[in-house]
């Protein structure tokens, strides 16, 4: 049996975070919790960390803090507050950290956990798509081990084992479509936000979900696995896959395809990033591919969906400009769920931006952060001039 692990889950009251408790719940033997973080849940952060036996409990915003440490009183649990803390509790050198914050806000802690050499589950997409070249260099650098978490990541990462880059053929990412994949241009002008995060088959927060109906989040997916698998751009592909069962496929150059199958359920990649190299359970269900019946595949429509298309193009410029999509989308979607703009007008925006700004290739965390900055300064911009 495995020894005891040290670990520390940044973003523990978020989706993935609730996912990885609820296995960590699971074998409470095999686990020793470092760091457990939020950005203002301070009531469920303190009620994990207790639960937990959290060293450290940390809230992103310092207002929470006195909350937090009134919660914690006497417990013997350690509380701090702020964005310096959030990369204090990645600093403190768990063998696992889950990087799960939300946007770019995660990118410091991130970078905090790879210079301690650890593994990494990584869930933070900004990560890769604004910081990618930063962020690989520097886990080059520390000897850090790298493990997605996102289902399609982590379904390549399973079908590479055992491979080598040279014999890959097409790596294929597979997409939902979205709760629109099936709507034509003309509706699409007209979807409302209620809409558009009522994914089909996964229960998502409502950025991501924009970003599913869009097809922006597979595009943005496309970016990570440019860094993670290097294959080169060309040999990385989008299907689209309604079902969800199918998580991604990795094609060999002899013919062979090997296709990684599971539930919609987010606890079972989190749980090959936390076993690994090993397997773990989970309560999830088996598949039944005889109640499922037939799983169908279809080419993405990038006449309707043409964030595919402006990732790619961001992905073979490098440097800079996949920070400047991944920002000018985040604002054109609150845009949008805030009522400002159309649906159709993501991706436009996203693209006005892109053609505004061209920013040198970023060679620190500051200067993504910085190009982070000018290009939602621009979009928003845009967004309060319709």
């Amino acid at each position: 049996m495995r020894s005891m692990r040290s670990l520390t889950v940044l973003g523990a009251t978020g989706s993935i975070g609730a996912s990885t408790l609820d296995l960590i719940r699971r074998n409470r033997d095999q686990w020793r919790v470092v760091a457990l973080t939020a950005h203002a849940n301070a009531g469920d952060l303190a009620k994990l960390a207790l639960e937990f036996g959290a060293e450290l409990a940390v809230v992103a915003d310092e207002a929470h803090l006195p909350a937090l440490r009134e919660a914690l009183a006497g417990s013997g649990v350690e509380a701090a507050g702020g964005p310096a803390a959030l990369v204090e509790a990645a600093a403190r050198g768990a063998e696992v950290t889950v990087a799960a914050i939300v946007g770019c806000a995660g990118l410091a802690p991130t970078m905090a956990a790879i210079e301690q050499g650890g593994v990494i589950a990584l869930a933070n997409k900004e990560a890769l798509v604004s910081a990618g070249e930063v962020m690989m260099a520097a886990v080059a650098r520390h000897g850090a081990t790298l493990l997605p978490v996102d289902s399609e990541h982590n379904a390549i990462f399973q079908c590479l084992a055992g491979n080598r880059a040279e014999h890959v053929r097409w790596i294929t990412l597979t997409a939902s479509g979205g709760p629109f994949r099936d709507w034509s241009l003309e509706r699409l002008q007209a979807a409302t936000p209620a809409e558009a995060v009522r994914h089909p088959n996964w229960d998502m927060g409502a950025k991501i979900s924009v970003d599913s109906a869009t097809m922006f989040n597979k595009g943005l997916e496309l970016i990570e696995a440019y860094h993670l698998f290097p294959v080169g751009l060309d040999r990385l592909r989008i299907i689209v896959h309604p079902q969800s069962v199918v998580h991604s496929m990795v094609e060999y150059r002899d013919g062979s395809t090997l296709a990684q199958l599971g539930p919609s359920d987010m606890r079972v990649p989190i749980a090959s990033a936390l076993a690994w190299p090993e397997r773990m359970d989970t309560p999830c269900a088996p598949l039944d591919l005889a109640e499922i019946g037939e799983l169908t595949f279809r080419k993405p429509d990038e006449a309707r969906f043409p964030a595919t298309r402006l990732a790619r193009e961001a992905a073979q410029a490098g440097g800079g400009i996949p920070a400047v999509l991944n920002a000018a989308n985040e604002i054109s979607v609150a845009a949008f769920l805030h009522g400002q703009i159309s649906f159709t007008r993501i991706a436009a925006y996203v693209e006005d931006v892109l053609g505004s700004y061209a920013p040198p290739p970023p060679a620190s965390l500051s200067d993504v952060l910085e190009v982070d900055g000018e290009a939602r300064a621009r979009a928003r911009t845009l967004v309060t001039s319709t």
